[in-house]
């Protein structure tokens, strides 16, 4: 994983940059997404995989299947095609969205809860998160039976776990260690 993220800091961080220079962050954010989603699909890996399959057939492929990228959207496929870095869009994706929250002083965080919770307990945690982070926060949320009770909050490579599940865990592991 430390591998590819490697790998797509640097078009990433170009994209990036591009977007910011051509005030069109919201535009290149959409881009990415739909490049991400098109090479993600298992068909078009095999095909991006094929060496028997040309590049310029490919990069074809791709912009022709995801509308409307423009000159720079289409040279971008196009140098990730040539360098066979096609398959890091998802991560050249993630990465992009990370920058621009960041540009735009905004944090993604994930909510993971026990059970589903209701928009007045979202509203409580995301009123708290903003506090301590003194950020807006853009919030997805989601249900794991398994955590037994409470919530895990993961903010980029920080994690808040209040669940029950990791009480006990470290409650076992005080006990064993």
């Amino acid at each position: 994983m430390s591998e590819l993220s490697t790998l797509a800091r640097p078009y990433a961080e170009a994209v990036f940059r591009l977007a910011q220079g051509g005030n069109d962050l919201a535009g290149w954010s959409s881009r990415l997404s739909a490049l991400a989603t098109i090479v993600s699909d298992a068909q078009v890996a095999r095909l991006v995989a094929d060496p028997a399959v040309p590049v310029d057939r490919v990069v074809a492929l791709i912009v022709e299947v995801a509308g409307d990228l423009g000159e720079h959207g289409a040279n971008f496929v196009k140098v990730l095609a040539e360098n066979d870095r096609l398959m890091l869009l998802p991560e050249i994706d993630a990465q992009f969205e990370t920058l621009k929250a960041n540009a735009e002083g905004t944090l993604e965080a994930t909510i993971t809860s026990a059970q589903e919770l209701t928009q007045a307990q979202i509203d409580d945690l995301v009123a708290g998160l903003k506090a301590r982070f003194n950020r807006a926060v853009d919030v997805q949320v989601a249900v794991d039976p398994g955590l037994i009770g409470g919530a895990v909050v993961a903010i980029g490579d920080q994690v808040i776990d209040g669940s029950v599940k990791g009480r006990l865990e470290k409650m076992a592991f005080a006990l064993h260690g």
